[in-house]
């Protein structure tokens, strides 16, 4: 860090601020040790602590720092909304992969710390992504800030700024926000209680009997069988069929929502990107049992993992998820 920070060709400042609860130990014993390295000779001036950090404090460092850089322990951030009101600042992030830059990162607007990779030893997580933070800054970040054409400007500092402007923005805002909640679930909500309390609640009443029905039979339901093709194998741009046998404990394929739910594959099994698409009944199995199918789009080569699950489903049923019942092969 020393040896970033101290270069006479691209000296680097970093500024520290904030606060920790009364009751946070570990997080006010972080501060003391910035503030101890901060008097430290050897980085004293290039590395800072502002005191008594507040909405003002913020709003001047959002509008004066050129990069925003956090450092939560993934995937503890909440959220990371001081990153966004940077952006909109004309700052570029500089984050772990967790909470809105999950979401927002691009190699255009921004830089990642790491590619969110789990870790079972939260020591091993902190050098690892520490690391990885040194080589950016040295390599990425600070070589771009001082690289400057004939007219002293840093072109393609200045690029990804107009590109973070341009896409972070004008998305990661609260009118967008609002005016997005209002569409997708306020309104749908308010239409969803007239249309439930309409003739003294009979729709509502309907749905109430249809939902005790189903939490009655749920535990019997059971993805019972998954048949595939003979070969594991198959071209890009074909489908790779799958078949489901699922006994529904006494439900009718019309109360339930059966979705094949796939993914590439990554080294340790896990779905990279999950996607689910709707599997139809094709016709009735044996002791009451129903078929499913479904292709999988083989979009791209590689590995493909893939599951079943079920859903209730009924017209009046807000969401699916809304019952908190499902059902995995």
């Amino acid at each position: 860090l020393a040896k970033i920070i101290h270069n006479t060709e691209r000296p680097v400042q970093i500024i520290f601020a904030g606060l920790a609860h009364p009751q946070d130990t570990p997080g006010k014993e972080i501060i003391r040790e910035i503030v101890h390295l901060a008097h430290d000779p050897k980085l004293r001036g290039n590395i800072v602590f502002i005191e008594d950090y507040d909405m003002n404090v913020a709003r001047y460092l959002v509008q004066g720092v050129d990069v925003w850089l956090n450092t939560p322990r993934r995937p503890l951030e909440a959220s990371g909304t001081s990153g966004m009101k940077a952006a909109a600042n004309g700052a570029l992030n500089l984050s772990i992969p967790d909470g809105w830059w999950a979401e927002a990162y691009s190699p255009l607007v921004g830089w990642s710390i790491g590619s969110g990779e789990s870790y079972d030893d939260e020591d091993e997580q902190d050098y690892v992504e520490s690391q990885a933070l040194y080589n950016i800054l040295e390599n990425e970040v600070v070589p771009l800030f001082f690289d400057r054409d004939s007219s002293g400007l840093p072109r393609g500092w200045i690029e990804m700024v107009k590109e973070s402007l341009k896409r972070i923005a004008s998305y990661f805002n609260t009118d967008r926000q609002v005016m997005e909640y209002t569409k997708r679930y306020y309104l749908p909500a308010s239409d969803n209680i007239e249309k439930l309390s309409a003739d003294e609640f009979a729709r509502g009443k309907l749905l109430s009997a249809w939902l005790c029905n189903v939490r009655d039979r749920w535990s019997k339901l059971r993805v019972s069988d998954i048949s595939t093709p003979d070969g594991r194998k198959t071209t890009v741009a074909k489908e790779y069929p799958v078949e489901a046998t699922i006994n529904l404990g006494g439900l009718t394929p019309d109360d339930v929502f059966v979705e094949l739910y796939f993914g590439e594959l990554c080294g340790d099994g896990d779905l990279i990107k999950p996607r689910g698409i709707a599997m139809a009944p094709a016709h009735d199995g044996d002791n009451s049992a129903y078929i499913f199918t479904a292709g999988i789009p083989c979009e791209y080569s590689g590995r493909i993992g893939f599951a079943v699950r079920v859903l209730p489903r009924h017209e009046d049923l807000p969401h699916p998820y809304a019952p908190g019942l499902i059902a995995w092969e």
